[in-house]
């Protein structure tokens, strides 16, 4: 391969593939491989692939390729991480790559993908990748052995950590993670490092969060013991288990067994054991009745983690809003129709009542509305569309999910148009959602068939769909000024430089009269990899631009796909914590967010200072974006707008 021509190397590649997986599959295969790296890639192996620039390769993206069903792309995932062991090692010096790079790069991919080495095989990866499995096994293993585990634990805790800032509501993969790191500790060999302080924390917040269950004695034990305990010994108890959720935003099934016990024996200290602010503990005197109800009906020791959900809902003080109490009785006593009971058994199992997992994932969802996540699904206009409920509009949530529950249908309205989601055809998703949390799925596919039939009644309309349906979509408060860089035929952007001024002059503080921004904004961002490239068009919401700790403007958003750090390249890395972002907020510099901008709604009726943005402002922008996705784009000037056509409806 190395000798062919370039024209002749993919011919020759097949045969290197099979080569290289039946080595990998010999004891030895892993070091021979590593020792033949630099000619492998030399003779382009990787030529035309990620791979082919190890600098840009994203650790996050690892697990998929070892886990794909195609064999080739398990070897060449294989083979490139035995590269990256050889260039750590200082065996290969690699001229876009450092030793310490390429450690740091193995020791994520490592921590983010612990199931290869500590689980067994699942049934799923034995029917999918058969022999290829086995392969990224035996790599990993060898990877792990030359990496060593004690940089692994430091890279998996810190990770963990970084997830659970953003307050999701889905944790059982990390809850899933935290007890397979919890039995490794217990082995003498295993140097915990810098990473034990970090793991006693996560630990201790589930299986031992007080010193009643410190040693994890089960639930019988845990509760004879609270019985036997005076008020005092129950108050350390309540207030430890509160330190622990609010610390990590994990919430121990011992906690559970407490906030059910203290109902019946001693409400008077459910504040402390919910570490409720003065606002949730006024939420919590006035509306008594239902949250015992709602701990009752919803907080068991194995669906623990909506006892969260709740305290932050009580903090928000969104009972106090009228139609949310009585919205939450309708919903104790609804019974759901038996095709939506059956779903969510067949999702989390027969171990809780489908009433009260739905009751408490929306618990969840109004407690954590920018935990949302829209899963391995390309449905962000639902998952956005559920959060920006929760965050600004709770009672109508409610009643979606009260229609989807008892009906297994959702009506909306388009322009005065009833849409059913029962009677609309399929919608953005291929198959029903199955990785969410109770209420996205159960609602989810009712949105998502609403969404695509309502862009489909715009098919016949000039420009971009969205100007129309994320009003009606969404809600009344998405501004009906609406303004796109795009070319929706072409795929040119348009304007550039006018859409950046509109952009600044309506959400800057200082061209917009330093208007803070009232209701959360549907945006649209083309998305882009670590190396700058156009991925794709996403959905987000603009929650609010502010001054970060640092004195700068920054735009703080939702983004609904599950984790919002990311680098977007260029130097554009999205932060999740010590930029002023709140639970479950990405952020960037202003400058760095409108670079990633193609769609955002303004109310035109209160255009800010357009002429006031410096040129060199837009300047910095349109640079940005000539340098990612508008690099193979043309940019041109705004298209003459069609007789008739108004573009800020």
């Amino acid at each position: 391969m190395a000798d062919a021509p370039d024209f002749a190397k993919p011919g020759k590649l097949r045969r290197v593939l099979d080569a290289l997986r039946r080595v990998l599959t010999q004891e030895g295969g892993c070091s021979t491989v590593r020792n033949r790296a630099a000619v492998l890639e030399r003779a382009g192996v990787f030529a035309g692939s990620d791979w082919d620039q190890p600098a840009i390769l994203v650790p996050s993206l690892a697990g998929p390729s070892l886990h794909s069903a195609q064999t080739d792309t398990v070897i060449l995932e294989s083979t490139s991480e035995l590269r990256l062991v050889a260039i750590a090692a200082g065996d290969y010096e690699h001229p876009d790559l450092t030793a310490d790079d390429a450690r740091r790069f193995l020791s994520q991919v490592l921590a983010l993908n612990l199931d290869l080495l500590l689980a067994a095989p699942s049934e799923t990866e034995r029917a999918r990748q058969g022999g290829a499995g086995r392969v990224a096994r035996g790599v990993f293993a060898y990877v792990l052995d030359e990496i060593g585990y004690d940089s692994v634990l430091d890279e998996l805790v810190e990770e963990i950590w970084r997830i659970l800032r953003q307050r999701p509501i889905q944790v059982d993969h990390v809850k899933a993670m935290v007890t397979r790191m919890a039995i490794h500790r217990s082995d003498p060999d295993v140097d915990l490092g810098t990473a034990a302080q970090g793991l006693d924390r996560l630990t201790t917040a589930l299986f031992g969060p007080t010193e009643a269950c410190r040693e994890d004695p089960g639930v019988d034990v845990y509760l004879s013991r609270l019985s036997a305990m005076d008020a005092e010994g129950l108050e350390f108890e309540a207030r430890g288990f509160a330190r622990a959720m609010h610390d990590t935003g994990l919430v121990s099934g011992y906690h559970a067994v407490l906030v059910r016990f203290l109902v019946e024996d001693n409400v008077y200290l459910l504040p402390e054991a919910l570490g409720l602010s003065e606002v949730g503990r006024n939420c919590l005197l006035r509306y008594s009745d239902l949250v015992h109800e709602l701990i009752v009906r919803t907080v068991q020791p194995q669906h623990a983690q909506c006892l969260y959900g709740l305290a932050l809902l009580l903090d928000r003080g969104i009972l106090h809003q009228p139609p949310v109490v009585p919205s939450l009785w309708r919903q104790v006593a609804l019974r759901l129709s038996p095709d939506v009971r059956e779903r969510l058994a067949s999702a989390f199992g027969p171990a809780t009542e489908p009433e009260s997992l739905l009751l408490g994932g929306l618990l969840s969802m109004l407690g954590q509305p920018l935990g949302v996540g829209q899963g391995d699904n390309p449905t962000c206009q639902s998952a956005r569309a559920l959060s920006m409920w929760a965050y600004n509009d709770p009672d109508y949530l409610l009643q979606v999910v009260a229609w989807a529950a008892r009906d297994d249908e959702v009506v909306a309205h388009f322009e005065g148009q009833a849409i059913s989601s029962t009677e609309s055809v399929g919608g953005v998703a291929t198959a029903d959602p199955i990785d969410l949390d109770p209420v996205s799925l159960l609602v989810v596919p009712h949105l998502d068939r609403i969404y695509a039939e309502m862009v489909r009644r715009c098919a016949d309309r000039p420009g971009d769909p969205h100007r129309w349906v994320n009003p009606e979509f969404h809600g009344w408060w998405s501004a009906r000024g609406f303004r796109i860089n795009v070319d929706v035929a072409t795929g040119d952007i348009i304007d550039l430089d006018d859409f950046v001024r509109q952009f600044y002059a309506a959400y800057h503080p200082a061209f917009n009269g330093n208007q803070p921004l009232i209701h959360p904004q549907p945006a649209g961002i083309a998305f882009t990899d670590s190396a700058a490239r156009y991925v794709g068009w996403h959905a987000i919401t603009i929650l609010r631009v502010a001054t970060d700790p640092a004195g700068d403007i920054r735009v703080y958003f939702f983004n609904p796909n599950n984790d919002s750090g990311q680098d977007w390249g260029d130097g554009v890395v999205v932060g999740t914590a010590g930029n002023g972002e709140r639970p479950g907020e990405g952020s960037l510099p202003f400058a760095q967010f409108a670079s990633r901008l193609y769609i955002f709604h303004a109310d035109p009726l209160e255009d800010g200072a357009t002429g006031d943005v410096p040129a060199e402002d837009v300047a910095e922008v349109v640079g940005y974006v000539e340098r990612s996705w508008g690099a193979d784009r043309t940019i041109r000037p705004q298209q003459e707008t069609p007789a008739g056509v108004d573009h800020s409806n």
